[in-house]
């Protein structure tokens, strides 16, 4: 008997589904089929991968009602936001629509004499290792354009969110994508470091911890594989003496509390002029206050409980290290709190950097919200992190947000928004965010190697 795979449900810690781990030997075999069927896949023409890519993404959507209360029971998020399939369509129509011109020849010159011309061409077996947080936007942001542009996919979803690859890879098989082209992996980590290491891939993207997108750059030295990694956050918002306060406080409190904090983009740091300051506090623990913690289930809840036990004691304590350092705590513990999976969500003020709320990643729904008086010193605390995902500028100033946004050490800058992903533009990272970009015509840049054409013409 093998390792087995158990997703544990927040709802009430029982075990929500299970899977054996592949062994050794199949695990290559799978990876030896995807190989083996790459190059036929890559032959059909790209207005057939693509549609056949959309319709798994269709397939998929035709299991949304399904799809909303298993992810409730796998992670937690209430199912009264109705899923992620609105936002998995969006992203997966845009790679499609952009398809042709993104991968299209670059034609450098043709006389009498030559013809010179860069392809795009599929980098072979792209292998995807996806997060629990919002498992289907995650894993479409790479599978999407890996396929449609001729690669073949191995998909390995983190255990929290166990039935997400299985029924993606059913849809699209459904649809029309070979089974061998497109294929969901049940792996253990000594298994996929093996994988890695033995270049049974040529291109991997994983999105988790720092120290899993480690364990993946570890296990691909010295291959020249190539690796994509979106990693840790502690994205910060700054509102300006000018921001529409109302629209701030709503907007940067839901990307702070939304999904129980477990956004990879969400907002875990906020800046506040001093003139706004007050305010916006007195705001944001009014919204807060106004949460229904409870069972995802219940249509009535707002907040879930956090998708496992042990990332609900992370944030208990850094809330708990901040409050004997001096912070205060504005909500009142909700009576759904167990001191398990389910967590008060927290505003947290009077913080400093010296604390690990404000530094390490929380992940959870709690923010600490500081004063500070010019654009200046909000720079300053912006950039004073290991991470660089996201920062959210809040001004009625264009000029002064892009002027602001240059000296943010990010890979995006929202304005008078938060916690989005547009696939018109890259998403990336730096510093311990991670390399690399998915979505864009970046995306398929990251997906598929350059290769040049440099012919010659015979000339009489």
């Amino acid at each position: 008997m093998g390792q087995t795979l158990k997703c544990i449900s927040p709802i009430d810690g029982s075990v929500f589904a299970e899977r054996e781990v592949l062994s050794r030997e199949a695990a290559f075999e799978a990876a030896q089929r995807a190989r083996a069927a790459q190059a036929a896949w890559a032959a059909r023409p790209l207005a057939e991968r693509s549609a056949l890519v959309m319709a798994g993404v269709a397939a998929v959507g035709a299991m949304n009602d399904e799809i909303v209360p298993e992810l409730a029971q796998m992670m937690g998020r209430p199912v009264r936001y109705g899923g992620e399939f609105g936002g998995f369509n969006e992203r997966a129509s845009h790679m499609a629509a952009i398809a042709e011109e993104s991968l299209a020849d670059i034609e450098v010159g043709e006389d009498a004499t030559f013809r010179r011309y860069i392809k795009r061409v599929p980098h072979g077996v792209v292998f995807v290792v996806a997060p629990w947080n919002y498992p289907y936007m995650t894993a479409i942001n790479t599978v999407a354009p890996a396929l449609i542009a001729g690669n073949a996919v191995v998909l390995k979803h983190a255990t929290q969110t166990l039935l997400v690859g299985e029924r993606m890879a059913a849809a699209f098989h459904a649809a029309g994508v070979p089974q061998e082209v497109f294929q969901n992996l049940f792996l253990d980590h000594d298994t996929t470091s093996e994988l890695i290491a033995r270049k049974a891939f040529d291109f991997v993207n994983f999105t988790g911890s720092v120290g899993g997108g480690q364990a993946m750059e570890r296990a691909a030295a010295g291959t020249f594989t190539g690796v994509g990694t979106e990693l840790g956050g502690k994205d910060p918002g700054y509102v300006m003496e000018d921001a529409d306060l109302d629209a701030a406080v709503d907007t940067l409190i839901d990307g702070a509390m939304f999904n129980a904090g477990q956004c990879c983009c969400g907002i875990e740091r906020i800046y506040v002029h001093e003139s706004l300051y007050d305010a916006f506090v007195e705001k944001a623990v009014a919204i807060v206050n106004g949460y229904t913690l409870g069972n995802p289930l219940d249509p009535e809840t707002t907040l879930g409980p956090m998708a496992n036990v042990r990332f609900a004691q992370e944030v208990r304590a850094q809330i708990a290290e901040a409050v004997e350092a001096g912070a205060v705590a504005h909500i009142d513990t909700m009576d759904a709190d167990d001191g398990g999976a389910y967590l008060t969500p927290q505003i947290l003020t009077n913080v400093t950097h010296d604390m690990r709320v404000m530094r390490d990643e929380s992940f959870g729904p709690v923010v600490g919200i500081m004063k500070v008086k010019d654009d200046a010193e909000a720079i300053a605390l912006m950039n004073d992190s290991e991470f660089g995902l996201t920062a959210s500028l809040w001004t009625q100033d264009v000029a002064r947000a892009a002027a602001v946004g240059d000296q943010i050490e990010t890979g995006t800058v929202f304005m008078n928004r938060a916690d989005y992903l547009d696939p018109g533009l890259c998403w990336t990272g730096c510093k311990n965010t991670g390399r690399g970009g998915g979505l864009s015509v970046i995306g398929y840049h990251n997906l598929t190697r350059p290769k040049s054409y440099h012919l010659k013409k015979v000339t009489g």
